[in-house]
């Protein structure tokens, strides 16, 4: 297939971007990710950085791999505005972008012919190295991946197959002199560029398995899951509400929570309704504390009563975000 048959193909399966690459081992790709872990860089982070021998080689990913087809899908919607007691959640989470983009490459593949492998938020595989490969995106210095026309509102997917499909060239661009997503990092996890410390990061904090550093908690503000501080600010991101046909929220579709939906909801309900985010150990007790440190960043007197049940419980995380909590609002509304 011709590397216009496939832009054709991915027009009308409503692919956002595509490319192509030869199915070959991303072998400065998994040096650098043992580099990062050997200097603590990614924290606990697991993912694709657990295995780099395996995330690393698509070419191992499926007998007979031949191309390493990537596709990307632009899951922007504009934000309404955020009422009083809600926590906002990442752009990306407010519906499931990556199901939609999962049955969309099952599909490439099965027009493609041949056998094929879909991953799709996949810890065996690199996505944004073989979207960077095959020109979907580059790389911006907050180390998202940056298309042309949607700038980093993108989920990535990838397509291993043993179809043979004309490569595409790597795109000439990159962020030149800007450092905006440096600049508005409050907590300077952006500040080697191109490099993500999780140490400092609020979009991990958001997902650790510990508690937040009291020092990171302000910089939340309402936020209770993820961060999209560094991609608010790209330049790239700019105006998507113009290129896009349709801006309406999709479906089922959940920018916002109610705090206090978080806190009282019993813990299997929670985590069963929430089961498109990465929670660590699938336990509700890490949405309960992200709900806390929004409650004490943007709650008043009235809301107390969220804080007061976690006062009193056996669980120190939970007990400490309380006090956390409680003693923020309260210094607030003393000054």
């Amino acid at each position: 297939m011709t590397a216009a048959e496939l832009e054709l193909l991915a027009e009308e399966l409503e692919l956002d971007v595509v490319g192509a690459a030869p199915a070959s081992a991303y072998g400065e790709t998994e040096r650098h990710i043992r580099e990062r872990k050997a200097r603590g860089l990614f924290a606990d982070m697991r993912f694709t950085m657990a295995q780099p021998e395996v995330s690393c080689h698509p070419e191992a990913l499926l007998d007979g791999a031949r191309t390493v087809v990537s596709a990307a899908y632009c899951y922007y919607a504009p934000e309404p505005a955020l009422e009083q007691g809600d926590g906002r959640l990442a752009r990306y989470t407010w519906h499931d972008g990556y199901a939609v983009l999962r049955e969309r490459l099952d599909e490439l593949g099965r027009r493609l012919g041949g056998e094929y492998r879909v991953l799709v938020d996949a810890n065996q595989h690199v996505d944004r190295e073989a979207a960077a490969r095959s020109g979907v995106g580059f790389y911006g210095k907050n180390t998202m991946l940056i298309t042309r026309r949607h700038g980093s509102w993108v989920v990535l997917g990838t397509l291993v197959t043993t179809a043979a499909v004309e490569a595409t060239p790597p795109l000439e661009l990159d962020c030149g002199s800007c450092t905006l997503c440096i600049e508005a990092c409050p907590t300077g996890a952006l500040d080697e560029p191109g490099l993500v410390d999780a140490t400092k990061c609020l979009s991990y904090w958001t997902q650790a398995p510990a508690a937040i550093p009291e020092d990171y908690r302000a910089e939340l503000d309402a936020q209770v899951y993820g961060c999209d501080i560094c991609q608010d600010v790209c330049p790239w991101n700019r105006g998507i509400e113009k290129r896009r046909a349709d801006n309406t929220l999709p479906a089922g579709a959940e920018p916002h929570i109610r705090l206090a939906d978080w806190l009282e909801t019993d813990a299997a309900s929670l985590t069963e309704r929430y089961d498109r985010l990465y929670v660590p150990r699938n336990d509700a007790r890490y949405l309960r504390r992200n709900a806390l440190v929004a409650l004490g960043n943007t709650g008043g007197m009235a809301d107390l009563p969220l804080a007061d049940p976690f006062l009193e419980v056996d669980d120190e995380l939970l007990r400490e975000q309380a006090e956390w909590a409680v003693a923020r609002i309260e210094e607030r509304q003393a000054g």
